[in-house]
């Protein structure tokens, strides 16, 4: 279950961003008996390049990828962790 979660993360991300370099991490083994992880939602760790992050402050970065994420918010993931850069120039 773990490995397609992060398929689909990676699916979704590479999708929306066309990243230089993409690294996601399934931490959710980390948040075991966590209150939040009991619904069976994972914890994420994104570390994404593109440039379509390019100019853009941290927070409209996160944003863009909370919306690629789509539904997989509200059935897959209960927290992510995102890095989010343009590439250097």
């Amino acid at each position: 279950m773990s490995a397609d979660r992060v398929a689909k993360i990676e699916a979704l991300l590479t999708e929306a961003f066309h990243p230089t370099y993409m690294l996601v991490k399934d931490q959710s083994h980390l948040h075991a008996g966590h209150a939040g992880a009991q619904d069976g939602r994972g914890h994420f760790d994104v570390t994404i390049e593109s440039e379509a992050f390019r100019g853009k402050r941290p927070l409209a970065c996160h944003r863009l990828v909370y919306d690629a994420m789509g539904s997989l918010m509200e059935t897959d993931i209960h927290a992510l962790r995102i890095q989010a850069r343009a590439p250097a120039a």
